[in-house]
């Protein structure tokens, strides 16, 4: 149907319902042709009703600006609409039911208490959802045209991740202990790999757990090696630039060199650290085997059949490494004997995740099901990880895509709207 048919069929409606009723209506009319749809006066009044309930109808513009606002946010709102059913895209009363459930938390009510509120501000329960599936279907069409856009470099990431840390850093103090190991600039070839040996092997005893002040007492020839290689508190500008060039982001306890400067060859502590925010998350080093149901195995089938894994383990007659190798059906981790390597739990589909959670460390799970089949898992080992570096690169690039998606959505709403037929065709002041 074309965009002069659906004006006609409008106005025949509008007509027809003016004939067979007696008393005085408001009638529906075409306001706008955008395309092949069109914008009727019930649109402009249901998002007026909208923006009143949520403004402070004290600052709203005069009313004939605000309808020329609202027209000019529903043309692009049918722009957008017309790109998501070229694309495909619908929201199905399933998400539009979360989507509505976490408005109401957001507004600390219920849904029923929501639904009261609208009816007294003159909105419909079926207009609403009406307007907030709209909003969806235009939201997941411009993020699927805008991200195409997007390029961000990973030189971008890093420089804007080096920025940040700058600013976390700048109020940040450490206690730094120092060992410097002297190599005049004339010495033999000799000489230089030797004091660079012993600067690996100090670093070795360090990083195993050997007392940093009395290595520095024996071995340093730096300034403070009578106070066992004790600089006391700094921040990173109050401290020599080869030192603050070597401290990055690292965190206490960490063991930096040996690095080489003129003087020699130099190897730092970070003693304690204060200021300094740090991301630790829980890292599982687990290991599995999964099986798929077919048409020739059957779910009972596949979780017998890990049953039986699991006796021939716990008798000695198979281990589990065997089984992952022989029977696993997921390729990527069978070649290691099932093993899933050193992973956060996040990473994981939510039962998997649950049982890595919670299962003692050394014990095999008892079989359970997820999207990808039936599994036994067992926790080999849990640590505690540093992950404040990767924390601000993930900061770095969210605020990133943040900023381009802005641009970009701005650009790709502009070339929508130049490349549209828009034709006004009804007044929104016009008599019924």
């Amino acid at each position: 149907m074309n965009k002069w048919t659906k004006a006609l069929l409008a106005t025949a409606i509008s007509a027809s319902s003016l004939m067979v009723s007696a008393s005085p209506a408001e009638l529906d009319r075409v306001i706008t042709v955008v395309n092949e749809g069109v914008i009727l006066s019930s649109d402009v009044e249901s998002l007026k009703k909208t923006v009143a309930l949520n403004a402070d109808t004290a600052n709203l513009p005069p009313e004939d600006v605000l309808e020329q606002q609202i027209l000019d946010q529903l043309i692009i709102e049918e722009l957008q609409l017309q790109e998501a059913k070229r694309l495909g895209i619908r929201i199905d009363d399933t998400r539009l039911e979360q989507a509505i459930d976490s408005i109401a938390k957001d507004k600390d009510v219920s849904v029923n208490q929501l639904r009261e509120e609208l009816k007294r501000s003159g909105i419909t329960w079926s207009s609403y959802r009406d307007q907030i599936r709209r909003e969806m279907t235009i939201s997941e069409a411009r993020n699927a045209q805008v991200r195409r856009r997007i390029n961000i470099l990973p030189q971008e990431v890093e420089s804007l991740a080096s920025q940040l840390n700058a600013k976390n850093l700048e109020n940040v103090e450490y206690r730094l202990s120092h060992i410097q190991l002297r190599l005049d600039e004339d010495a033999d070839k000799d000489e230089r790999d030797a004091v660079a040996a012993k600067a690996n092997e100090l670093v070795s005893e360090l990083e195993a757990g050997a007392n940093f002040k009395a290595l520095a007492l024996a071995n340093s020839k730096g300034p403070k090696a009578l106070d066992g290689g004790d600089w006391g508190w700094m921040r990173l500008e109050e401290m020599p630039t080869i030192f603050a060039d070597q401290i990055k982001s690292n965190g206490k306890g960490a063991v930096i060199g040996p690095f080489r400067s003129g003087v020699g060859y130099h190897i730092l502590k970070i003693a304690d650290v204060k200021g300094l925010q740090s991301v630790a998350v829980t890292e599982v080093k687990a290991r599995h085997i999964l099986i798929k149901p077919s048409i020739v195995l059957s779910d009972d089938g596949a979780k017998r059949q890990l049953n039986q894994m699991i006796a021939q383990i716990n008798k000695g007659e198979k281990t589990f490494d065997d089984l992952a190798k022989q029977y696993s059906a997921d390729p990527g981790s069978a070649v290691k004997g099932g093993d899933l390597g050193w992973q956060t739990s996040e990473l994981y589909v939510p039962e998997f995740k649950d049982k890595v959670d919670t299962l003692p460390e050394g014990q095999i799970s008892e079989p359970f099901k997820t999207v990808h089949g039936w599994h036994i898992v067992e926790v080999l080992d849990r640590r505690q990880a540093d992950r404040t570096d990767a924390a601000v690169q993930n900061r770095a690039y969210r605020m990133l895509l943040n900023r381009k998606f802005n641009e970009e959505a701005q650009a790709w709403l502009q070339e929508l709207r130049a490349g549209a037929y828009v034709e006004q065709v009804g007044n929104l002041d016009e008599d019924s």
